[in-house]
This record gives structure tokens, C-alpha cells and sequence, in this order.
């Protein structure tokens, strides 16, 4: 079962939401409703849910503030992005906030809860449209090249990474190398520090950027 908190300032999106993720047979509870970022901060330490599905533009504290202050207090807690806004600062101010996921709310009834079901398991679900604005930014202000990358990391670490750009989850990596979860949690963040990124959204799209993600 997947417990989820949904924070939208709108009531009729959070209700609407609310019916469809609990009538969907996902096995997802809806554990509470916010609608701002102050209330789902509040009803995170209230609830520890497995994901919130959090809006950006509310009043009194917006998604992204509420995504960093949830990711600082319960870095266990996945974040999914719901929301209109497609904006750059909004996907680059949320994923730098810490968000493991950006779903657009034109998004189909079976992928919102393939984004759910995703984000829970550790993966990094991106909307196609955002996606694209991405790997512009990274296209942008990447000068980081090939094979001055690849240098940065071991050759261990250079596997952990193509697996985590491939979709793998910590769990999935553990098992393909042969490793312990916690292990596998040490290498990325090592990882993660060398590449000077926050999140394993940001290093699976400079992997990918720079030929680092083919499968072996």
C-alpha cells in the first residue's frame, strides 16, 4: 500500500484527486489533504506519507518552499510535482528543493498513478514536456565534457550511475552489482558530490547527457 498526501490549494482538485486514487484499484491510500504548502508540512509530520503529490503556486508557503523544508525534515518522504506550471524556474527551483518527480496535471488517470507507483519505488518520474527543458538547461550550461566526466568517477561508480539513469532503483542496483543497499547509498552519494548535483534526478539527466547511461 501507498500512502499519499496530496497538497493543492484548489479543493475541487484536491477532492477530485482524492476520489480517483482511492477508487483506482493501485493499492493507494489517500492519507490527508493540504491545501498549502504550511498545512502538508504539518500533516507530513502528522501522517509520514510514502508520497506527496505536491502543487507549486499556493499561497502562505508554495510547493517548492514546502518540498524543502519536507525534504530537509524527512529525506525518506518521496515528492511528486503535480501542477499546471511548466515554467523553467518552477522545474529547476523544485528539483534543486529536492522533488524525485514532475508530473503536469494534463496527465492521464494511469499516468499519475504510474507516477505515484514510480516515485514510491524510488525512481524519477519527469513529464515529457519538462523533460525536454532539462536537458536544454543542462545542454546550456554544461561545459563538462564526456570524458571529463567519466574521469571524475571510478569505474564503479560510473556503473551505479548508467543503472540509476536507466531507471534503476537502490534496491535494483544493489541486486545487479551485487552490493548492499547501503552500500549502494554510499556510492551515489559520492557520486553525487563529484558531479555537484543535489538529487538523482540532476545526475541521471548529466549521465545521459554525456553518453554515461548506455546499458552494458
Amino acid at each position: 500500500m501507498i500512502n499519499v498526501l496530496i497538497c493543492d490549494d484548489q479543493v475541487l482538485v484536491r477532492e477530485g484527486l482524492k476520489t480517483i486514487l482511492s477508487t483506482a484499484d493501485a493499492e493507494i491510500n489517500v492519507v490527508g489533504l493540504a491545501r498549502d504548502g504550511a498545512e502538508a508540512v504539518q500533516l507530513v509530520e502528522e501522517t509520514r506519507p510514502d508520497v506527496v503529490l505536491m502543487d507549486l503556486k499556493m499561497p502562505v508557503m508554495n510547493g517548492v518552499q514546502a518540498t524543502r523544508q519536507i525534504k530537509k525534515a524527512y529525506p525518506e518522504i518521496h515528492i511528486l510535482i503535480l501542477t499546471t506550471y511548466d515554467a523553467d524556474d518552477w522545474v529547476f527551483d523544485a528539483i534543486q528543493a529536492g522533488a524525485d518527480g514532475y508530473l503536469l496535471k494534463d496527465a492521464g488517470q494511469e499516468a499519475l498513478i504510474k507516477a505515484i507507483q514510480d516515485t514510491a519505488a524510488g525512481r524519477t518520474p519527469v513529464d515529457p514536456g519538462v523533460a525536454g527543458k532539462i536537458f536544454k538547461q543542462v545542454a546550456r550550461h554544461s561545459t563538462i565534457r564526456k570524458n571529463d566526466l567519466a574521469e571524475k568517477l571510478s569505474p564503479r561508480e560510473r556503473e551505479l550511475l548508467a543503472l540509476l539513469a536507466q531507471g534503476f532503483t537502490n534496491a535494483e542496483i544493489a541486486d545487479h552489482l551485487f552490493l548492499s543497499e547501503g552500500t549502494v547509498r554510499n556510492y551515489l552519494s559520492s557520486v553525487f558530490a563529484k558531479l555537484g548535483v543535489s538529487d538523482r534526478t540532476q545526475a541521471a539527466v548529466l549521465a545521459i547527457k554525456h553518453g554515461l547511461a548506455d546499458k552494458k
